[in-house]
């Protein structure tokens, strides 16, 4: 399997309902270090696993759109926790369907896979993984 990660962050604020969250309850801002892997068994017949060009400015968009947000009053994401692994898929979702909809090229035709990582920190992250 051939894969790219492309890399950028992502600054947000927001709170977590819920005892299990500690002091997360309270408003606080999180950093976080943004990795979208896309994979093909294949490369393309440019020898290409992606555009990279084309899929670092799609995820530049994706989470330029929800930087320097409190995501607690975004619409979006109404009554939600947005824990990183929430955020994860959210992000993962929005590029699939950038994906889907040609943004990445024809290039991107022939990707299986996608995985978003968000790196809360130096000792933690998570991770979502969904098929195209």
């Amino acid at each position: 399997m051939f894969t790219v990660t492309i890399r950028d962050h992502l600054m947000i604020a927001h709170s977590l309902r819920g005892e299990v969250f500690g002091p997360a309850q309270r408003l606080h801002g999180a950093t976080y270090v943004v990795d979208a892997t896309f994979q093909r068994p294949e490369l393309d017949g440019d020898n290409l696993v992606i555009d990279m060009d084309l899929a670092a400015r799609e995820v530049r968009g994706i989470v330029s759109a929800l930087s320097y947000q409190n995501l607690d009053d975004a619409p979006d994401f109404a009554g939600t926790n947005t824990t990183t692994e929430f955020l994860a898929k959210v992000i993962a979702d929005r590029l699939a369907s950038c994906i889907h909809d040609g943004a990445l090229g024809h290039g991107a035709r022939g990707l299986t896979g996608l995985t978003v990582r968000l790196h809360e920190s130096h000792i933690a992250w998570a991770d979502y993984q969904r098929a195209l």
